[in-house]
C-alpha cells in the first residue's frame, strides 16, 4: 500500500527532520567558522539553515549582498547550512583576498553542479579543485589556448561568424527597409544558480533528487554533442586531413597525448570538459555583454553616434572594420569597459574555499570557509566611481582611467589565480561584433520609451527582457554582398 504525502505534510516532515538533526548533531558539524566575535553578521539566522532565506527572491543575489554590506560593512559573513560564507565588497578587502591570500583561497568547494552537469566530475578548469590537475589545465589554457598566437590563428573563425551575423541582419532588412530584431543571451548555465540543499547541508542532499535528475539529463544532452564533435575531430585527424579548419579542440588534441591521465581524468574527458566550460562561460558572457551594451547605447543615442563617428574616422565607410582596427577604437573600448562596470558578466566571483586558515580584512578565517567577492558592489561604489549609476564611457578615456586609479575597484573578469584566462579572447569578440554592428547599421529603439534595464535573478546578471532594436543599413549595398 502506497501513502502519498501532501505538499504541506511533506514540508512539515522535512522541517521536523531538519530540526531534529540540528538538535542531535549540534553546531559541531559547522565548517569554516570565522574565529572572531566581532565580524558583522545578520541576526536573522534560522536553525540549521542559517541565512539561506535571506538569499531567496527574484532580486539578483549581488544586489541583496550589496544591501547587506551597506548595513554590515565591507566584510561580513553568512551562515549557510553547515558552512560559513564570507563576503568581501570593498577594494581593500578584495585585494587582501586575491593577493595576500590568493593561494589560501585558490580552491573551489565540491558542489552538485560540478559533479553532475557537464563538468565531468569537476574536470573543468572553472570548477576543478586547486591542485596538480588544475595547475596543468590552467597552464594549457594560458600558454596554448589563449595565447596571442592562438587567438590570431583562430581569427578566421571569428570573422566568418561575424560575417554571417551581418549578412543575416542585412537580409532581414531587405537591404533598404527597417527590421526589428531581438537580442537576448542564452542562459545555458541556469542550473548553476539553482540553490541545492545538499551543497550546504550534505545529509539533506536527497531532497535535491529532482534537481539532480534535471542536471543529469542536461549533462547527457551536452555530453552527446561534445562526444560527437570530438569523434568528428578524431576521424579527421586519423585521415590526416591537413586542410581541415583548426579549432580549439584541435589545439587540445595536439597538446594532450591519447594515453594521458591527469588526476584520474583521461584525455577525452579533459578535452570535453574544457570545451564545454569554454562554450558555456564564453558564449553566455559574450551575448549578455552585447545585450547590455546595445541596450545602453539605445538609451544614450549621443554615445552611439560618437562611437559610429569614431569608426567612420578610423576605418571609413568603404571597407569593413577588421580586428586589426580595434586597437585604434578607444571610445568603443571605453563603451565596453563601462558596460562591464555596470553589468559585469560575473557580478560575483566564482566561489572560493579556504584551503588553510588565513586572515582576511583583519579576521581569522578557518579552513573550509567559503568566500565571494561582490564585483557588482565594487563597480558601483560612489567612493570609487563618481555618479556610479550613470553610463559614462568618457570616464575610461582619461589619460589614467578610473579603473587604474583604484586598486581592485574594477575587476569584471575576477582576479588572482582563478581569474578568467580567456579575457583577451572574450574582449576581442565583443569589440569586433559591436564595431561591425555599429558600422553597418543604424540602431534605434522601437518606441520613445527608454529600454527596460531590469536584471534577472540568480548569480549571473542577464537582462530579463530581450532588447528590441530597429536596424537600417548605413553602408553601400556591395559591402554587404562582399561578406
Amino acid at each position: 500500500m502506497f501513502i502519498f504525502f501532501s505538499t504541506l505534510q511533506f514540508s512539515l516532515f522535512s522541517l521536523a527532520l531538519v530540526i531534529a538533526g540540528y538538535i542531535f548533531l549540534g553546531k559541531k558539524l559547522s565548517k569554516g567558522e570565522v574565529d572572531s566575535s566581532t565580524i558583522p553578521e545578520p541576526l536573522e539566522a534560522l536553525p540549521l539553515f542559517g541565512h539561506l532565506h535571506l538569499l531567496r527572491g527574484k532580486e539578483p543575489i549581488c544586489k541583496k549582498l550589496a544591501a547587506m554590506s551597506e548595513k554590515h560593512g565591507p566584510i561580513f559573513s553568512l551562515k549557510l547550512g553547515f558552512y560559513r560564507l564570507v563576503l568581501a565588497s570593498d577594494p581593500k578587502t578584495v585585494k587582501d583576498c586575491f593577493t595576500n591570500n590568493d593561494m589560501a583561497l585558490a580552491t573551489r568547494p565540491n558542489i552538485a553542479f560540478g559533479r553532475y552537469v557537464g563538468c565531468y566530475n569537476n574536470a573543468s578548469l572553472t570548477l576543478a579543485p586547486y591542485g596538480d590537475y588544475w595547475r596543468e589545465l590552467r597552464k594549457i589554457a594560458t600558454v596554448h589556448l589563449f595565447s596571442n598566437q592562438s587567438i590570431e590563428m583562430l581569427g578566421h573563425i571569428r570573422s566568418s561568424e561575424v560575417n554571417t551575423l551581418i549578412k543575416h541582419l542585412y537580409k532581414g532588412s531587405g537591404g533598404t527597409s527597417i527590421v526589428k530584431i531581438e537580442i537576448q543571451g542564452r542562459h545555458c548555465e541556469y542550473l548553476a544558480v539553482i540553490p541545492m540543499i545538499g551543497d550546504v547541508i550534505p545529509w539533506l542532499g536527497w531532497l535535491d533528487f529532482a534537481k539532480i535528475s534535471q542536471m543529469k539529463r542536461l549533462f547527457m544532452e551536452l555530453d552527446s554533442v561534445n562526444t560527437k564533435w570530438l569523434q568528428e575531430h578524431l576521424k579527421k585527424r586519423s585521415r590526416n586531413e591537413k586542410d581541415q579548419e583548426r579549432t580549439i579542440m584541435d589545439l587540445l588534441l595536439d597538446i594532450l597525448p591519447e594515453d594521458i591521465v591527469i588526476s584520474g581524468h583521461v584525455r577525452d574527458v579533459i578535452v570535453k570538459a574544457t570545451i564545454l566550460a569554454l562554450t558555456l562561460t564564453g558564449s553566455d558572457s559574450t551575448s549578455i555583454t552585447l545585450t547590455w551594451a546595445v541596450s545602453l547605447l539605445l538609451n544614450n543615442p549621443a554615445t552611439l553616434k560618437a562611437a559610429q563617428e569614431e569608426i567612420d574616422n578610423c576605418v571609413g565607410k568603404g571597407r569593413w572594420v577588421e580586428e586589426s582596427d580595434l586597437q585604434n577604437l578607444k571610445y568603443l573600448q571605453a563603451i565596453v569597459k563601462e558596460t562591464h562596470r555596470l553589468y559585469p558578466p560575473a557580478p560575483l566571483t566564482g566561489i572560493r574555499e579556504a584551503r588553510e586558515d588565513c586572515f582576511v580584512g583583519g579576521y581569522r578565517v578557518k579552513k573550509g570557509t567559503r568566500l565571494l567577492a561582490n564585483i557588482w558592489k565594487l563597480h558601483r561604489d560612489p567612493k570609487i566611481w563618481p555618479d556610479p549609476q550613470a553610463f559614462e564611457p568618457e570616464r575610461f578615456m582619461e589619460e589614467k582611467s578610473q579603473c587604474e586609479k583604484s586598486d581592485f575597484g574594477y575587476i569584471p573578469f575576477g582576479s588572482g589565480r582563478r581569474s578568467c584566462p580567456g579575457v583577451n579572447l572574450g574582449l576581442r569578440v565583443v569589440h569586433f561584433v559591436l564595431a561591425r554592428m555599429l558600422q553597418g547599421f543604424e540602431l534605434r529603439k522601437v518606441s520613445d520609451e527608454p529600454v527596460d534595464m531590469a536584471e534577472g535573478p540568480g548569480l549571473a546578471l542577464p537582462k530579463i527582457n530581450p532588447v528590441e532594436v530597429v536596424v537600417m543599413p548605413r553602408l553601400e549595398p556591395e559591402l554587404y554582398s562582399s561578406l
